[in-house]
């Protein structure tokens, strides 16, 4: 008896040794998970805490970045505005030396006119007359005899209408309401020296040479005038066509007139509130005597093997290829972002006054809160693709239209005569004469036409708001969603 209660001790001594050592175990494999699972929190802590530094390290340095960016830009804008101001100032300089110069030699003229007068006067006894009353051919001064027989044959009323537009780039009828127009401010006086040019001669003096770019001794040939009056001359009538016609065919539009061009430019792409298709185009120069860097195009000096200058042309156009505004006389080395930023356009936009409409324009401008343009990154979505067509419709109505002002006005198609300070006078008149012909449907002649060759550079700060581009992307899903959007990408 005593043996089996023995045992029956030993029995459960070995039982509690045992689930104690159990118990044990299972408090060593709860400590060990423990410790584990505080690792693994740990760690993720760390982890986040990494991320997050890294990520307001990102921020720092982007925000470093823009700032660099930022004040680059400034002092860009800074430093450009500093050169067209002296460049100002320098031309102001040589215009006065100009006006001082050319009024000592008007004077000086004037006095040996007089003097001559009063020599002829003084030699009529010695060529025989004898009295007040007797004939005494009078001797004309200042005239050389010039044939003026081409120009005769043109204002004759035989003369046909078609090789008149061949010539003149326009109708009889719509240079007779430009010789009206401009008759106020350029029509001279007949003086006891000589005959003052007509109106008309002076109007086709200045047109031929815009339309043709001829020089001005075959102009002078031409028209029977002296060389230095035809040069005089396209400047007058361009100044007077900038001061008269311009503020009656090149204006931005009434509020009514916005509507129909949004209408007819949503008619062509599907795109809402489009309001104009903006273009920039070169016009190239005779290398500067001042600033020649600024004026030099490095693209098309690599295209054509050839050292080029230029100046800038920023123009948007309605629907029917008409401006509605040009900023002219930018130096050629100013990509199209800068010569915007630098444009009255812009001026106007940040102003408000272009709030909640859009100016296409192409891959060189970048994308704003008022200019739509292109998506331009690589893998294009199909959504994009179709949206990149449609706003390629409206850009290639202000590429026709820039090309049919340069082919109409050939004078825009090589270097000129014209001094740099003249050139946006005379590159004004024929933007001003371009509204005209569009306007009264002044039909071009198809061997004018010419192919653009302008570069389009992406900006280096593509994207100016962020709100653009969620608007951009809102409008090519529209049109995507809507079956409004090109398909001949695919």
């Amino acid at each position: 008896m005593s043996n089996a209660t023995a045992n029956d001790g030993e029995r459960r001594r070995k039982r509690g040794g045992s689930e104690e050592e159990e118990d044990n175990i299972d408090d060593q494999k709860r400590e060990t998970k423990t410790r584990d699972l505080k690792g693994i929190i740990t760690s993720l802590l760390l982890m986040e805490e990494q991320e997050k530094r890294e990520r307001e390290e990102r921020e720092e340095a982007a925000a470093e970045e823009k700032s660099d960016l930022d004040l680059n830009t400034k002092k860009k804008t800074r430093s450009m505005l500093e050169f067209y101001s002296n460049l100002q100032d320098y031309y102001s300089e040589i215009e006065e030396g100009d006006r001082v110069k050319r009024k000592r030699s008007r004077a000086m003229a004037a006095e040996v006119a007089v003097a001559t007068v009063d020599n002829a006067l003084e030699e009529k006894p010695i060529k025989g007359s004898t009295g007040v009353g007797s004939g005494h051919q009078q001797r004309r001064l200042w005239v050389k005899d010039r044939s003026k027989a081409w120009w005769d044959e043109c204002i004759s009323p035989d003369f046909p209408e078609e090789e008149f537009k061949k010539s003149f780039r326009m109708g009889k009828s719509t240079f007779e309401m430009i010789c009206e127009e401009l008759n106020s401010v350029i029509a001279k006086e007949d003086t006891a020296l000589r005959n003052a040019i007509p109106v008309k001669q002076r109007v086709a003096v200045c047109i031929w040479r815009l339309a043709t770019g001829e020089p001005l001794r075959l102009v002078s040939k031409r028209f029977g005038l002296g060389i230095s009056t035809c040069h005089k001359l396209v400047l007058e009538v361009c100044t007077a066509i900038r001061t008269v016609l311009m503020p009656k065919y090149l204006q931005w539009p009434e509020e009514y007139d916005l509507r129909k061009i949004k209408d007819e430019y949503e008619s062509i792409s599907g795109i809402p509130n489009v309001v104009g298709s903006m273009y920039t185009t070169h016009i190239p120069i005779i290398a500067p005597k001042i600033s020649v860097a600024a004026y030099f195009n490095k693209r098309h000096t690599e295209r054509n093997q050839k050292t080029s200058y230029s100046i800038t042309v920023q123009g948007v156009v309605d629907p029917r290829g008409v401006f509605t505004d040009v900023c002219i006389g930018w130096p050629g080395s100013m990509n199209d972002d800068q010569v915007l930023e630098k444009s009255a356009l812009c001026q106007r936009a940040n102003s408000g006054l272009l709030k909640g409409v859009w100016i296409v324009g192409n891959s060189g401008y970048p994308l704003m809160d008022w200019v739509l343009v292109p998506y331009t990154q690589q893998n294009l979505t199909w959504t994009q693709h179709a949206f990149n067509e449609k706003i390629g419709e409206i850009q290639r109505v202000a590429k026709d239209a820039f090309a049919r002002l340069k082919g109409r006005w050939s004078c825009l198609q090589k270097r000129t005569e014209v001094k740099l300070q003249d050139l946006p006078v005379v590159l004004g008149a024929c933007c001003v004469l371009h509204n005209i012909c569009e306007i009264r449907n002044e039909e071009m002649d198809p061997k004018l036409n010419i192919e653009l060759m302008d570069d389009e550079m992406v900006p280096e700060i593509a994207l100016r708001s962020v709100g653009s581009m969620k608007a951009r992307d809102a409008i090519a899903h529209n049109l995507l969603h809507h079956g409004l959007a090109g398909t001949a990408f695919l």
